[in-house]
């Protein structure tokens, strides 16, 4: 595939931005109508860019589908430009849609607005507003303390991609540390694989019939504070999460046609969560934890729990007198709730691998094993990357599941080991 030319790409998403800065304009933050050279609020940024890449990724699986309706294999097209504008008071606007368009999972195809936000900074605080992306957490095997976002399911197992959330965040910066205010009107939903798509339970999610603890549903009230500080060698962060949970319990329900399927409930919950990071040479010591109530288990109870990530990645520098650093990682994840929790990894061991060569194409592979410690079960992954020319980049990544007990929450996957090839064009 010819990939789309840098200036048809930067021409759609100027036309998108335009819509933005201008509202912002007539809203009264960022320049005025009429100031600049221009007549429009946007001929006059003090800086803009536009990037993002477009890709091509094929998923090859190593058996035959598991379940009726299901495809072999797939290959999707997926494009993810970015444009930022700022103007001289500290007023900026960045915008990131999303799209994606596989070949055989209907719910793996989609759009999302990743970001369209609004951003003001003053001399001791920041007012961002729009929809947004916020990252929480230091751990590798799994980012507990993230909840901010929904994650976008669909796109990947390691569940690191993100949905825009709307919202509006208040950063207040202090001498003693910074604090951040989340206020979110409307909650996104988890994305799910449909019939076709492998990598999904037995039965298909029906989004449909997602109930709600609240009765307001979609519309209830989010809210986040955040206090975040470093103090010498030590990265701490605080914070309280009331609102709805990212995390659905799956119950099972009958579909219009009759046939059994996972209706996905959304909980009420309070969280209060620690992420904690150590720097001392060499070493980074890592934690995350928190504590919830709200949330039912795997019986369909409410159960209060707690869960811990802790953990360390030490770098070697400089390997076999080369320029390459080799990072060796170990964590533990502990759920309270063990064999009732909704999460696989409740009493987990993580150890992994992150090689960087730093040379000119960027060469990079991270590799890691999760053990199952109650049972056999174990999941392997290798991801590694390499950019090729000036605006390519080839990443491989291969995941595989190896002695899954049928009562294990993974055993839906045994037999969905693969291999993804992503080729990508950046701009």
């Amino acid at each position: 595939m010819t990939p789309p030319s840098s200036r048809g790409i930067r021409h759609g998403v100027r036309q998108l931005i335009m819509v933005v800065t201008a509202l912002s304009g007539l809203a009264g933050v960022g320049p005025a109508y009429g100031e600049g050279t221009g007549d429009w609020p946007w001929s006059a940024p003090s800086f803009e860019e536009i990037s993002g890449f477009v890709a091509l990724e094929g998923r090859l699986f190593a058996r035959p589908e598991r379940f009726a309706g299901q495809a072999r294999h797939s290959g999707s097209l997926l494009a993810e430009p970015e444009a930022y504008i700022e103007w001289d008071d500290d007023t900026s606007v960045t915008l990131t849609p999303f799209l994606r368009l596989d070949s055989a999972d209907p719910g793996r195809s989609h759009a999302d607005l990743r970001e369209l936000e609004l951003r003001v900074i003053g001399d001791d605080w920041e007012l961002a507003g729009g929809v947004g992306k916020v990252f929480w957490g230091v751990a590798e095997s799994k980012h507990l303390v993230d909840i901010i976002n929904q994650t976008d399911v669909v796109e990947n197992l390691d569940l690191e991609d993100k949905l825009g959330q709307p919202m509006a965040n208040l950063t207040l910066i202090r001498d003693w540390g910074y604090v951040d205010l989340f206020a979110m009107p409307y909650f996104r939903e988890r994305t799910f694989q449909e019939r076709g798509g492998r990598l999904r339970n037995a039965l298909v999610a029906d989004v449909g019939q997602a109930r709600f603890t609240s009765k307001a549903g979609r519309w209830h009230p989010d809210f986040a504070l955040r206090y975040a500080n470093s103090f010498g060698d030590w990265d701490l962060g605080l914070a309280h999460f009331y609102g709805t949970s990212r995390d659905p319990t799956l119950n099972l329900g009958l579909s219009s046609g009759g046939e059994l399927v996972l209706v996905p409930e959304y909980e009420l919950i309070n969280q209060t969560s620690l992420d904690l990071q150590y720097t001392t040479g060499a070493w980074l010591w890592k934690l995350e934890a928190l504590f919830r109530q709200g949330q039912k288990n795997r019986l369909g109870t409410e159960q209060n729990y707690y869960s811990a990530i802790g953990g360390f990645e030490y770098t070697l520098y400089g390997i076999m007198d080369s320029v390459a650093d080799l990072g060796l990682i170990g964590e533990y994840i502990r759920d309270s709730r063990r064999d009732k929790a909704t999460d696989p990894l409740e009493n987990d061991v993580f150890v992994g691998a992150r090689l960087a060569l730093n040379d000119e194409p960027d060469s990079q592979l991270l590799a890691g094993i999760i053990q199952d410690l109650d049972q056999s079960t174990r999941l392997m992954f290798v991801e590694a990357s390499r950019r090729v020319g000036e605006s390519m980049k080839l990443t491989v990544e291969l995941r595989a599941f190896s002695a899954v007990q049928r009562e294990d929450l993974l055993s839906d996957l045994r037999d969905d080991d693969f291999i993804q090839i992503e080729l990508a064009y950046y701009y």
